[in-house]
């Protein structure tokens, strides 16, 4: 071999079992790497979308006027702007019954962004489970590859009078390719895993933060609508920051 490792030689001297098993790694990397690139896209598609709606939330729009806006965007409105539609439109839903319970007003309108919270959290989840699974179980694949590799150099040995280094280290190194491709295939998956959780972990804080903001701008909005002395009720706003 002249000092050189000719991997794809190495490959095609492999036995079938370790082909196989470097043909499902392969199949794990190439989808990792699909889901990694989709994922990173869609993380950062949310956190953009949460930074627009926020500052056009917390410029003292009107809530209505607002939410007529992301209504009108049908299926495309996601991230913050769905927990709100869905808030806000549970919120005019309670007060249109004229009920005179404001904390079941309340209950009702959170109750109503926690669900729609949860459906965007699980949006942007999807797939991470695959990176987990693939980081967890490529090392074990390729060590099985190897395993398996090594054995059948070592029993092809048995049929020899006289073994020595050169004779056994086509096999085995034959069989440690397995298990540098699940390095390969495990290291990526394993840290777009743990860099996308983090990143999902804080659009969560994200979420629950405006949550609890938009239901305290909802409990103003309520007591101020309730009181008497307003000569003329003004549209429900958000206070700008």
């Amino acid at each position: 071999m002249n000092g050189s490792i000719n991997i794809l030689d190495l490959v095609i001297h492999a036995s079938l079992p370790v082909k196989l098993v470097l043909l499902i790694l392969v199949i794990f990397s190439f989808t990792s790497w699909v889901i990694i690139f989709r994922k990173k896209a869609m993380l950062d598609a949310a956190t953009r979308d949460a930074d627009d709606f926020e500052e056009r939330f917390w410029s003292g729009v009107d809530l209505a006027a607002l939410f007529r806006e992301v209504s009108h965007r049908g299926g495309d409105a996601g991230g913050l702007a769905a927990v709100f539609e869905s808030g806000f439109r549970e919120f005019v839903r309670q007060r249109q019954r004229d009920s005179e319970d404001r904390r079941a007003v309340l209950e009702a309108a959170e109750r109503a962004m926690r669900v729609a919270g949860t459906r965007e959290i699980e949006k942007l989840e999807r797939n991470l489970e695959y990176l987990a699974n693939v980081g967890s179980i490529s090392t074990y694949v390729g060590l099985f590859g190897t395993v398996w590799g090594i054995m059948i150099a070592f029993q092809g040995l048995g049929t020899l009078k006289q073994a020595t280094i050169a004779t056994v280290a086509p096999g085995i190194s034959e069989a440690l390719v397995a298990t540098a491709m699940g390095l390969f295939a495990a290291i990526p998956a394993v840290w777009a895993y743990n860099r996308y959780s983090t990143r999902l972990e804080r659009i969560t804080i994200r979420y629950d933060t405006f949550q609890e903001e938009f239901s305290s701008v909802l409990q103003r909005q309520m007591h101020a609508d309730d009181q008497p002395a307003a000569p003329a009720p003004e549209r429900a706003k958000a206070p700008a920051r």
